[in-house]
């Protein structure tokens, strides 16, 4: 029996213990959980600064000449080669049409007859002349002699022409080049047979040494971009448009500067975009016909707000960030953004103002109305600690 008493007072005694452990445990979670935790934080401010929208743009050269046959024949010579730089009326192909010839000696041979015939109508206007002005024969003879003569004179003039014509399609079995520029591909090779109605072009003449770079905006942005720049008219707008940059494939920006020269009147029905283009100097052919790019337009907006995008959670497509309020509380606040990301910023227009602290980073255990311990960073560091 004494066993049995020595028993239950262990047990008792054992679950009084563990019942005070438990309780010393709580309140020193509690305790832990009261103090508020250090987060960074940083003061809002606004700047000016310059918001840079890029745009997909396809490159081409100022002149892009398709070069075809006027004639039908085989090609018997190239005389240049791809990617080679030409200079106008330099030659580039020969065609071998022997019918062209055979053409301008028929032609030639024809003047001659016809010239011939001519000096004859001549000599008979010549020689009835004199012998209607002494009454030996009639004066229509005169005229008769006459109208053969112009006959024959207008046969010369036809023959004359057929020669020219003869020469120019022989003058087209050698293709020279219309502009200066770059060859681009030769499909077709020496002995191939061309004619006027082949589809496919001998070569691509592309003038480079300036080159337009297309790109669209639609009908929102245009309104926009239209509002931006001062002006009456469009082409006053254009000029006061700051010089355009140049983003390459490789992500590099492309060393020279361009202008927007032109943008089109009309809107296309089917994707409701306006095509503009913009005109680079190429001084070392480094951009190609076709090249794809993207054109950088930057506008300077005074009195924005930049925070960094590490600096917001987001939620079902929306901006939050923790806003520090009073008793160093934070409040879950949503924000309004532009639509244009800054590089690891985004541009603030509505949601929280100038002098107002939000938390720079670390979100796991936040929560709504949480109390902090904030820990101010100077703004400067945060902003250029992201730029570098």
């Amino acid at each position: 029996m004494k066993t049995s008493n020595r028993f239950f007072f262990s047990l008792i005694l054992g679950i009084v213990l563990a019942s005070c452990g438990e309780k010393n445990e709580k309140t020193s979670t509690t305790n832990a959980a009261a103090d508020p935790q250090p987060y960074s934080v940083f003061e809002v401010t606004s700047k000016s600064d310059t918001l840079e929208t890029d745009y997909p743009a396809t490159i081409e050269g100022t002149e892009n000449v398709d070069i075809r046959p006027k004639v039908d024949g085989f090609i018997q010579s190239i005389a240049v080669d791809e990617g080679a730089m030409v200079k106008k009326g330099q030659l580039l192909f020969t065609i071998d049409a022997p019918q062209y010839e055979q053409q301008v000696r028929t032609a030639a041979a024809a003047v001659n007859s016809a010239e011939a015939d001519v000096n004859a109508a001549q000599l008979q206007v010549n020689k009835t002349k004199p012998l209607v002005e002494k009454d030996i024969i009639s004066k229509y003879e005169l005229e008769s002699a006459q109208l053969t003569l112009q006959s024959k004179q207008a046969q010369l003039a036809q023959a004359k022409a057929a020669l020219v014509n003869a020469q120019v399609n022989l003058g087209y079995t050698r293709i020279t080049s219309p502009v200066e520029g770059v060859v681009g591909a030769i499909p077709f090779k020496t002995g191939s047979l061309v004619s006027s109605s082949t589809a496919q072009a001998l070569t691509t003449i592309s003038h480079t040494n300036k080159v337009y770079a297309y790109f669209s905006m639609n009908e929102k942005q245009l309104l926009d971009f239209s509002k931006v720049y001062k002006g009456k008219t469009l082409s006053e707008q254009m000029r006061n448009i700051p010089p355009v940059s140049l983003v390459l494939a490789d992500g590099s920006i492309y060393a020279e500067k361009g202008k927007i020269e032109s943008i089109n009147s009309q809107i296309n029905k089917a994707t409701g975009a306006v095509l503009l283009r913009a005109t680079f100097p190429n001084p070392n052919l480094q951009l190609k016909t076709g090249a794809s790019a993207q054109l950088r337009i930057g506008q300077t907006v005074d009195n924005i707000i930049l925070i960094p995008q590490k600096s917001t959670v987001d939620l079902q497509g929306k901006k939050f960030v923790y806003l520090l309020g009073d008793s160093a509380k934070v409040n879950y606040t949503e924000i309004q953004i532009h639509a244009l990301p800054k590089g690891q910023f985004y541009v603030v227009t509505g949601g929280i103002k100038t002098g107002d602290k939000i938390v720079f980073e670390g979100f796991q255990s936040l929560r709504d109305g949480m109390a902090i311990k904030p820990q101010v960073l100077n703004t400067d560091s945060v902003y250029n600690a992201i730029k570098k």
